[in-house]
C-alpha cells in the first residue's frame, strides 16, 4: 500500500482540512471587513489602508503572500476571495484543493469506502459550479458555511465507515499536520497585527481582528472559558499552541499526529527503522512543546517561537515523504 497509495492517502486529508481551514478564514475576515466598511464614508472604504492591510493578513495566514502579490499586485476583497476561494492557478484554492482530493480518491475507490468518493465527487461538482459573481450575489457567510459542511461531512464519513488500518492513519496523519500548520499560521498573522499597531494602540481596536483569529478555528467560546475577558494576542498564541482539550490548538494536533503514526503497522524492517525515526521527530517536538513556558510565549514580540514551531512542522511533512513516498516517482 505505500509509496503512490500512502501518498494519495496522505493528500487527501491535507487537502481537505486546508479547503476547510482557508473557508474558516475569509468567511470570518470578510464579515470583519464589512464591519470596517461602516466605518468610512461611500466610496473610502475601498481604498483604506486599514482594509487592505487586513485583506493582505488574510494572504499572509495562508502563506501565499509573494504568490498572490505577482499574480495580482494590489489588496482587494473581490481578488483575494478569488485567489483563494476559485483562482485553478493557486496550488492553494479551494477549488484546487477539492480537485486534487478528488482525484486521490478515485485512484483509490476500491481501497476506500465508496461513501468517501460519493462525498468529495459531490463536493468538487458544486464547487466548480460557482462564479466569482456568486459569492457576492448569495450571502458569503452561507456560501463559506457550505464549505465547511462539505468537509463536515468527509470527515465524519472518515470517523464513521473507515477501518483502522492504515489508509485511515495515512489520512488523520495529513489531516493534524495541516492542521498544525495551519493553526501556526493563523498565529502568525496575530503577532503580526500586534506587531504593526501603533504604540498608543488601544486595545479595542485590536479586539474584532483578535476575535476574528479565534473565530476562524472555532475557538471563540473555549478562549472565553478559559480566559474570560483578557483577549490579547499573547493569550491566543497561549491558548491555540498549549491547549490540551481543544482539537484545534498545536499541543492536540501534534499528540493525534504521534498517536496515527504509531497506528501505521509495517512490515518491511527498513521501513519500521525510518518509521521509527519519524515518531521520535514527532516526540522530540512534542517535548519542545511541553518546555514551553507561558513567559515564552509572551515575550515571542516577533513571532520566533510560532516561526520555528511552523518550521519544525514543515520538516516533519518532508521526514513523512521520504519515508513513505519517495520509494520511487510519485505524486499527489
Amino acid at each position: 500500500m505505500l509509496n503512490r497509495n500512502a501518498e494519495a492517502l496522505f493528500w487527501i486529508g491535507r487537502y481537505m482540512e486546508r479547503a476547510e481551514n482557508h473557508a474558516r478564514l475569509i468567511d470570518v475576515h470578510f464579515h470583519l471587513q464589512s464591519e470596517d466598511m461602516l466605518s468610512f464614508p461611500r466610496g473610502e472604504e475601498d481604498q483604506s489602508p486599514r482594509v487592505l492591510c487586513k485583506w493582505g493578513r488574510i494572504v499572509e495566514a495562508l502563506g501565499s503572500r509573494a504568490a498572490y502579490e505577482q499574480q495580482y499586485g494590489n489588496y482587494n476583497e473581490q481578488d483575494v476571495v478569488h485567489y483563494i476561494t476559485l483562482d485553478r492557478d493557486n496550488a492553494n484554492s479551494l477549488v484546487t484543493c477539492v480537485n486534487h482530493a478528488r482525484d486521490n480518491v478515485r485512484t483509490l475507490r476500491e481501497k476506500l469506502p465508496s461513501e468517501l468518493w460519493d462525498v468529495t465527487n459531490g463536493f468538487y461538482l458544486w464547487l466548480r459550479e460557482k462564479q466569482a459573481g456568486d459569492l457576492t450575489k448569495e450571502s458569503p457567510h452561507r456560501f463559506y458555511g457550505r464549505i465547511k459542511e462539505w468537509t463536515a461531512l468527509f470527515h465524519g464519513m472518515t470517523q464513521s465507515v473507515m477501518p483502522r488500518e492504515n489508509e485511515w492513519h495515512f489520512i488523520e496523519c495529513g489531516r493534524y499536520l495541516e492542521r498544525v500548520e495551519n493553526t501556526l499560521r493563523i498565529m502568525q498573522s496575530a503577532v503580526a497585527a500586534q506587531s504593526s499597531a501603533a504604540p498608543d494602540t488601544e486595545d479595542g481596536e485590536l479586539y474584532p481582528y483578535l476575535q476574528a483569529v479565534l473565530r476562524s478555528v472555532s475557538g471563540y467560546q473555549t478562549f472565553r472559558r478559559h480566559y474570560a475577558d483578557g483577549v490579547s494576542a499573547e493569550a491566543i498564541i497561549e491558548f491555540l499552541i498549549l491547549n490540551e482539550v481543544f482539537p484545534r490548538s498545536v499541543h492536540y494536533a501534534l499528540h493525534a499526529l504521534d498517536e496515527h503514526l504509531r497506528g501505521i503497522q509495517l512490515n518491511e524492517k527498513p521501513l519500521r527503522s525510518a518509521h521509527d525515526r519519524i515518531i521520535r521527530q514527532v516526540v522530540k517536538l512534542k517535548a519542545e512543546l511541553a518546555c514551553l513556558e507561558r513567559e515564552d510565549l509572551r515575550l515571542d514580540q516577533d513571532g520566533v517561537v510560532t516561526g520555528h514551531l511552523l518550521e519544525a512542522a514543515g520538516q516533519l511533512g518532508a521526514a513523512f515523504a521520504q519515508t513513505f513516498f519517495r520509494i520511487g516517482e510519485v505524486s499527489a
